[in-house]
């Protein structure tokens, strides 16, 4: 990945959380648990969901600046989901978290040296070394991904209204 490339895809993900908003603002509070099918989940699951991925991006990415080489640590997001009762969670302070992980993770990578771009670290999913071009390309394009997913879920429940 070029540093245009790389700099293409951090304003992409330094746009996440507005972009997010936006769908949200799409999105009638009636349609929040609605599950299109009991394995996948609702709106209100992966707005959950993307604050506790946030967190661990930020931590991944400062694990990458900092200690390049080190090991990272893996979870499975359908248990956490699962075991830590999504449903239960509060809607707002998991936008808050993403919010607040976003924006603080873009200031600091936009006040990296290019080198930093080259680490990579262990992660437990990946048999190779896991880079900051991956991890660029993973976040950048995370809540874009669960915007699709928010629409269709939005799009099946009005068709079974």
């Amino acid at each position: 990945m070029d540093k245009t490339e790389r700099s293409e895809k951090m304003e992409l993900y330094g746009r996440g959380f507005s972009l997010l908003e936006a769908a949200l603002a799409e999105a009638p509070q009636e349609a929040m648990k609605f599950k299109p099918v009991p394995n996948e989940w609702s709106i209100h699951e992966i707005i959950i969901h993307i604050a506790d991925s946030e967190s661990n991006a930020a931590l991944r990415a400062r694990k990458l600046i900092v200690e390049p080489g080190g090991v990272l640590m893996g979870y499975d997001q359908d248990a956490w989901a699962d075991t830590l009762n999504y449903h239960e969670h509060n809607f707002e302070d998991a936008l808050e978290v993403t919010r607040l992980a976003r924006k603080t993770t873009y200031e600091l990578l936009k006040r990296q040296p290019d080198e930093v771009f080259t680490h990579s670290i262990i992660h437990p999913e990946y048999e190779a070394p896991y880079t900051f071009e991956q991890w660029i390309n993973i976040y950048s394009a995370h809540i874009p991904g669960h915007i699709e997913q928010i629409k269709n879920n939005m799009r099946l429940w009005k068709e079974q209204k």
